[in-house]
């Protein structure tokens, strides 16, 4: 298990505020479910199809079309739950949402309200090495995504794209747990981590495949510690809610902008309007977008289309076999099985397929050693050249083969960067033990060999010798010399022997 130290978060000091306030926000965060088809219909959930070409009888609500929920989308979302920790509820039910939008082609939303499939888990945040806060999941649940309007290709007239209607999204509601802008993006960047791993959601952001909706307040110290005690919300202060965020940096810099917001109306002695807003980046403010509405505004009613869910504790204890290794598992893992530092270990476990590389190359191996070559080398230049790890010209079983030749003693660490730029660049899928003898990469460990260069360099090099005696950290430059002088082959450990030796040191 990893080793963290669970602190309460120090009140949000906010600059420029005449008093003293503390900042209080919890999340509701939509994950587009990973799945080729929607929640109700057989369309294709393909992102960057012509618009309107993957709608389904069902997606247009056309008279007469009937949902079927899919059984996938389902696993996913109970996969999920498992992910944080949560509570499956067997029997769910789903609910008719109920608004107006231009793209909502039925004037519903079909959601889970009342009756959501996944009750209370929880998420653990890393602040910093060993430090960490607990936010509480209150509820995941699984409703259909709206279509998108357009408002930029005619200067008079709307269109509409319905392929994202009816696709399938988890809500996960966070409770008020986040008391910091850096927590919050944090806690979304581990939420999106587990998602990820899980296979559940692919986290895209840009395509709005993860989006955030932020609720912020703010309140005076010692409030927040009173709703723990009681669970009165009012205790908070009043919330705004800043809807649609997809990027880590503009949801820091919105809940900014809105806690100062809030605090300039209150600190000149007026009222925090309870209303949903939109942050716009480009001004870096939040804007007003409309009045927050309350569940009864919706008009919630039980779907008349869908019987309660029910699903069976043993389905759920198989997907619950079949899960993962997940993030703080994994890394907890790394510490303990290859010694790399907490720093590398977050590195390495990042994304999934990340750390599956580096346990290739590290099983049975120098784990930090393997880290290095992992994080330095190849992470390094796959970002350089703008590639995923599934793009990388070197496989993990070549760089393994390149740790070996180093741990064997018959190529330098010099040797090994230029083997793994031949590699990378001319024999992808090589075995780099023959390419390193087809090139010539053998170090010379014969200390006869590396002697006759040690003994030329020290004749050749009197006042050095007489620097290095006075001095024995001048050494090393006769260890490079030597080096240069057996184009780099010369073992310098054994170099390293002899110049000591025959200078006595």
């Amino acid at each position: 298990m990893l080793d963290l130290t669970f602190t309460p978060p120090a009140p949000k000091v906010i600059q420029g505020a005449r008093e003293d306030w503390e900042l209080v926000i919890g999340m509701e965060i939509h994950a587009q479910i990973a799945s080729n088809a929607k929640l109700f219909s057989g369309a294709s959930t393909a992102f960057g199809s012509e618009p309107n070409s993957n709608v389904s009888f069902v997606d247009a609500a056309m008279p007469g079309m009937l949902p079927v929920i899919n059984e996938f989308c389902v696993e996913q979302a109970v996969r999920t739950g498992l992910g944080v920790k949560a509570q499956i509820n067997l029997v769910s039910a789903f609910d008719r949402k109920n608004y107006f939008y231009p793209d909502l082609p039925q004037g519903y939303q079909i959601s889970q309200l009342y009756h959501p499939i996944v009750g209370e888990g929880e998420v653990l945040v890393e602040m910093g090495p060993g430090v960490a806060r607990r936010v509480r999941i209150e509820r995941i649940h699984m409703e259909q995504d709206a279509g998108k309007s357009i408002h930029d290709m005619d200067p008079n007239l709307s269109f509409v794209d319905f392929n994202r209607t009816g696709v399938a999204l988890m809500e996960i509601v966070s409770r008020p747990d986040i008391r910091g802008p850096e927590e919050a993006a944090a806690y979304v960047a581990k939420l999106r981590q587990i998602l990820r791993y899980l296979g559940t959601c692919d986290g895209n952001m840009q395509n709005g495949n993860l989006r955030a909706d932020v609720n912020v307040s703010v309140c005076r110290p010692g409030q927040y510690e009173k709703y723990q005690a009681t669970q009165d919300f009012s205790h908070l202060g009043t919330r705004c809610e800043i809807k649609n965020m997809n990027s880590m940096r503009f949801i820091q810099a919105a809940i900014d902008y809105e806690a100062r917001r809030q605090i300039a109306i209150l600190e000149d002695g007026g009222k925090v309007v309870q209303e949903t807003r939109l942050y716009d980046p480009d001004k870096g403010e939040t804007r007003s977008m409309r009045s927050k509405e309350e569940a009864h505004d919706y008009r919630y009613f039980p779907c008349p289309d869908l019987m309660p869910l029910e699903i069976e504790q043993a389905w759920v204890d198989d997907i619950a076999a079949r899960m993962p290794e997940l993030p703080d598992a994994k890394k907890a893992r790394f510490l303990e099985d290859y010694g790399v530092t907490d720093y590398d270990a977050s590195v390495l476990t990042a994304e999934a397929e990340n750390a599956a590389f580096f346990d290739a190359v590290a099983k049975g191996r120098d784990g930090k050693q393997a880290a290095n070559w992992v994080i330095n080398e190849l992470f390094g230049r796959l970002n350089k050249e703008g590639r995923s790890i599934a793009e990388s010209p070197v496989s993990a079983a070549q760089l393994g083969g390149v740790l070996d030749l180093i741990a064997s003693g018959e190529i330098s660490g010099k040797m090994a960067k230029d083997l793994f730029e031949i590699l990378w660049t001319e024999a992808p899928g090589a075995d780099p033990k023959e390419v390193a003898a087809a090139r010539g990469m053998k170090q010379v460990t014969d200390t006869g060999a590396i002697e006759k260069a040690v003994d030329e360099i020290i004749t050749a090099n009197p006042e050095q010798v007489a620097k290095a005696k006075a001095n024995p950290k001048l050494a090393g430059w006769f260890t490079g010399q030597v080096i240069k002088a057996t184009g780099g082959k010369a073992n310098p450990a054994a170099v390293n022997a002899l110049v000591a030796q025959k200078l006595g040191l």
